[in-house]
């Protein structure tokens, strides 16, 4: 990391569909493409250069490996995690193994900031001590979608309008907010966890704690394309039951979102420029 450039880690825990992948990349590549976009924006301009790691063991489809600590290079200072189609509250073995390894550089690695995109910020605050589970009555929350955000949202966004606007795809939801309470890795001497927005579905659509965290239900670099195939795979294997839901919501796809916005706040934070914010 230098004044000028932010080194990100990311580790992918999914593929994207495979006309996406055709000509976006991987997921690591969208958001390395969004957050130097977002570089672009800042005064002055900061580079971004990225390091992927795709961590899904679970072949024969997926032949990923979770890294151990000593794979994550010395002078990371940046990890940032993936969405998935996979449960950030499940218990397959790979899971087990990533929650693992963000628990030791939680502890070993002080210096290090962490954000999460949709199952990346839902498994942040599992291995936080969070309860994360389905929404109770099944319900999912899909395509363009208005937050509203919190008095801290609108600090790390540097705005005055009440809401922002993310494309959503997700069923599960964090409904704690993690606490010395729930685990040893925040002591009492810790900054509050911070919600950042909220949304009837899912009250919990962001967290950012001072100097470690800021994660985000929503998906910062779907666009329209991305968003219609996300929904069609989640029909097609029967994630989404309600197939009517389904297209309703597709159609909300080509409405402008705010993930640059999203992405430059978390750049800001990685760069080490969120110590201002009170």
């Amino acid at each position: 990391m230098t004044n000028g450039t932010v080194r990100m880690f990311v580790l992918e825990t999914d593929e994207p569909h495979p006309a996406t992948k055709a000509t976006r990349g991987s997921f690591g590549n969208i958001l390395d493409e969004l957050f130097n976009e977002a570089g672009s924006q800042h005064t002055p301009p900061l580079s971004v250069e990225t390091d992927t790691h795709y961590v899904v063991e679970d072949p024969p489809k997926h032949r990923g490996h979770v890294p151990t600590a000593d794979e994550i290079p010395g002078d990371t200072r940046a990890i940032l995690i993936t969405g998935s189609m996979y449960d950030a509250h499940g218990n397959d073995e790979w899971i087990l193994k990533l929650l693992d390894l963000l628990r030791q550089l939680w502890r070993e690695r002080p210096s290090l900031r962490f954000s999460g995109v949709c199952f990346g910020h839902q498994i942040l605050c599992r291995m936080l001590g969070a309860h994360v589970r389905p929404h109770p009555d099944g319900n999912w929350e899909l395509a363009h979608t208005e937050l509203e955000l919190t008095e801290r949202g609108k600090k790390l966004f540097r705005t005055e309008q009440p809401t922002i606007q993310l494309h959503q795809m997700h069923q599960d939801q964090v409904t704690t907010v993690p606490s010395a309470e729930t685990t040893d890795l925040l002591g009492p001497e810790d900054d509050k966890v911070h919600v950042w927005a909220t949304t009837d579905h899912t009250r919990i659509q962001g967290l950012y704690l001072r100097d470690r965290l800021f994660t985000s239900q929503g998906h910062l670099g779907f666009d329209e394309d991305m968003v219609r195939r996300q929904v069609d795979m989640r029909v097609e294997n029967g994630g989404i039951k309600d197939s009517r839901f389904a297209e309703a919501r597709k159609e909300t796809a080509e409405l402008k979102h705010d993930g640059i916005l999203v992405a430059g706040a978390i750049l800001r934070f990685f760069h080490g420029e969120d110590r201002d914010i009170s």
